[in-house]
């Protein structure tokens, strides 16, 4: 792999939102819920995965969902 790849750091948070989006995507195909709520969720969820380091940079201590893989020298 490359020395710039990225990894999932944090599997627990990763597969909740991995979850989340596939029963909510299952649930707007069903049409239980309305394509507006369908992407409001899947919003949310996407944003959160994505703005989950915005915590680290205030200096609480987040582990990401996604970040560079930890190489050894």
């Amino acid at each position: 792999m490359s020395k710039n790849s990225i990894t999932v750091v944090n599997v627990p948070k990763a597969v909740i939102a991995l979850v989340a989006l596939v029963c909510v995507t299952v649930l707007g195909a069903l049409s239980i819920l309305e394509s507006d709520a369908v992407l409001a969720i899947i919003s949310s969820v996407v944003g959160y995965a994505i703005g989950n380091g915005v915590a680290a940079r205030t200096g609480q201590a987040v582990e990401p969902i996604i970040g560079q893989r930890k190489t050894e020298d």
